[in-house]
């Protein structure tokens, strides 16, 4: 299972920097190794004060102008790349999820709202053992992040899931460049691929919530389209991994078989 926790190589203490000029040290921040076998890394290079005859540091603040602690961090994106990612992101608001659009339901839901709402899952589930609920949120930010390229692939398409990953692996490469590659874009990719090979048991929790919010909004869109949408529910049935998985969907056919119960009636 990933873990998001760091480990942090501690400095000397101050009292060995030498006492004849400026003290420069660098520490490293070594993350634990990803999935695809690279560790993550962050450079912080930090200058210290001129030390005193004691010593020590000055303890007087500094002043505008004044040269001070210098901090250079490597890995976050430019402005101008930042921009850039989020006007493609643009596209997974715009575009809508394709299983809906097949049925007739006018208006469906976009990716990212289904996204969204996955995320906002992840956050309310309660404390599982071992499960990393931060980690669990950004999965389910970014597991249909490649969508923004290559569509709402859908199994009606006829493409077959080989080449459904190919394509999407292929844009996410394109969109983690558009951002300038780095830290951040290397975490999206882990996380992605954490997802799409089922990997953890943060990925098996939100593969669950894919198929809950699937089956939650095909019964919302049943009750606004009085429409029978048996599809999305028979093609989750007995998919689900986790108790979590299983307890939400559970509740979700339980108010789904009582209003068509009552319909009846």
């Amino acid at each position: 299972m990933a873990v998001n926790s760091s480990t942090h190589l501690a400095p000397p203490p101050l009292r060995s920097l030498p006492r004849s000029s400026f003290a420069f040290f660098s520490r490293i921040f070594l993350h634990p190794v990803s999935p695809t076998g690279f560790p993550r890394r962050s450079l912080v290079s930090v200058r210290a004060q001129a030390p005193t005859p004691d010593g020590y540091g000055s303890k007087q603040p500094l002043r505008l102008g004044e040269s001070g602690p210098l901090i250079e961090s490597t890995g976050s994106p430019s402005s101008s790349s930042v921009i850039d990612f989020l006007t493609l992101c643009h596209r997974l608001k715009t575009t809508k999820r394709k299983g809906w659009i097949n049925h007739g339901i006018n208006g469906p839901e976009s990716i990212a709202d289904h996204m969204y709402r996955m995320a906002l899952m992840s956050l309310i589930a309660g404390d599982l053992p071992g499960v990393n609920r931060e980690r669990c949120i950004k999965i389910a930010l970014v597991h249909d992040i490649a969508e923004a390229i290559v569509g709402d692939i859908t199994p009606s398409d006829g493409v077959p899931k080989e080449e459904k990953s190919r394509r999407e692996s292929a844009a996410l490469n394109e969109m983690c460049q558009l951002l300038g590659g780095g830290m951040r874009a290397e975490e999206i990719k882990e996380l992605w691929t954490e997802y799409e090979n089922n990997s953890s048991l943060e990925a098996n929790l939100v593969k669950d919530f894919d198929k809950v919010e699937l089956i939650l909004q095909a019964f919302e869109y049943e009750i606004e389209h009085g429409r029978a949408l048996d599809e999305f529910f028979h093609s989750t049935a007995g998919k689900f991994q986790t108790d979590v998985g299983k307890s939400w969907a559970a509740e979700v056919l339980s108010r789904r078989n009582s209003r068509l119960t009552n319909r009846h009636n």
